[in-house]
């Protein structure tokens, strides 16, 4: 029979682990991120082990200018400078000579990617993992009906999205490794490089912001006052969502009945624009590469912020329009410089709440857009 003891103990797991399930990822990672300080501060430099422990993979020219302008305010400010951070080659040195450390072992055969195991004769055990994924994602589908190439591709499709969510679900455990990685062996000299970085971003996104009521004021018949004022809705719906996507309808409606846009400028600017013109992603990401860059120690030469300006814009394409999407574009940017990947990481603590000021700027700039392609003198919709 349980007695009482055992059950109280049951019962406070329970509980936990249904607040667990049922807080939003923000909440997870801010918690994981208290977690992380405390242990860190427990275990002091023995807390080191844990950045290798729980790291895992996460598989224009407006947008040049932008990622220019996130980089000349990284490299004025310099945000990640004396972090002191050090690369992953360096955790080498804590190793006792002779000795392997199985469970290091096992988590570098952990697929960085979906595909990489398969060209790689070294990695069988990543090709087992990933055949393992596939395997209990397919026992919750076997029901699913299988007549036809489209319902296959839909399996398939079904699979691998609940897979990613394993993925994210795993992310805190990421972020507490990484923060009491840090805290134990530096303490908390990151965290304020960490808010540097966070201001640093603000001031760029600003300047960016003022830069598109400019371009605005002299390149339309709309006042920018007005533009702001009659977009509030969707300003507010791009920072609360973290989604250009969800706020696409919200753009078109405001730019086309309160700013008073014709059709086709408003459905350029907010339904096309929504898709490709994320000039806030892009300056995030090429800020965020230098920031690490900084942290580490490393200077990049003018060719590899270049690169890094490049590639920022073909990343910020490629990214989704839903919340923190840029962060798994952003493993393009980090691999074209050599930059670890796994320091995209200590970038969660913050992104939560840079999302949204980036994705009120990826609406903006399509505001900026329909504004530019309405042209300088207003002109009624013709008659249909």
């Amino acid at each position: 029979m349980e007695t009482q003891d055992d059950a109280a103990p049951r019962s406070f797991l329970s509980l936990s682990w249904r607040f667990w399930r049922r807080a939003p990822l923000y909440m997870r990672i801010v918690l994981a991120l208290v977690l992380g300080v405390l242990v860190g501060l427990a275990l002091g430099p023995a807390a080191w082990r844990f950045r290798d422990n729980s790291c895992c993979g996460f598989s224009a020219p407006l947008r040049r200018r932008s990622s220019s302008l996130g980089l000349t305010v990284a490299n004025v400010l310099e945000p990640g400078a004396g972090a002191g951070l050090k690369p992953p080659a360096a955790t080498a040195e804590h190793a006792v000579p002779g000795h392997s450390d199985p469970w290091l072992t096992f988590l570098e055969n952990i697929p960085k990617s979906l595909l990489g195991p398969l060209g790689d004769n070294g990695k069988v055990l990543g090709v087992i993992v990933i055949a393992l994924a596939f395997g209990i994602a397919l026992r919750r589908e076997r029901t699913r009906p299988l007549g036809t190439p489209q319902q296959l591709v839909e399996l398939f499709l079904a699979c691998l999205v609940r897979i990613l969510h394993w993925v994210i679900a795993i992310v805190p455990l990421a972020v507490f490794g990484i923060v009491a990685s840090v805290v134990g062996t530096g303490g908390f000299r990151d965290f304020r490089s960490l808010g540097l970085f966070v201001l640093s971003v603000i001031v760029a996104l600003l300047i960016q912001a003022g830069y598109y009521l400019l371009r605005i004021r002299f390149g339309s018949w709309v006042h920018p006052w007005k533009a702001i004022q009659g977009s509030r809705d969707a300003l507010v719906m791009a920072f609360s969502t973290a989604s250009s996507t969800a706020t696409m309808p919200v753009t078109y409606a405001c730019l086309k009945e309160r700013v008073g846009l014709r059709e086709r400028s408003a459905t350029l600017g907010a339904l096309v624009g929504a898709n490709f013109n994320n000039d806030g992603t892009a300056l995030y990401e090429a800020m965020a590469a230098l920031f690490v860059a900084q942290m580490l120690g490393l200077d990049l030469t003018l060719a590899q912020q270049l690169m890094v300006v490049l590639t920022s814009v073909i990343a910020s394409v490629g990214a989704a329009g839903i919340p923190e999407a840029g962060l798994v574009t952003m493993t393009l940017v980090f691999n074209a410089v050599g930059l670890p990947t796994e320091y995209i990481a200590i970038l969660l603590t913050v992104d939560w709440f840079l999302d949204r000021c980036r994705t009120a700027i990826n609406v903006m700039g399509d505001i900026n857009v329909s504004c530019l392609l309405d042209g300088k003198r207003r002109e009624a919709d013709p008659p249909e």
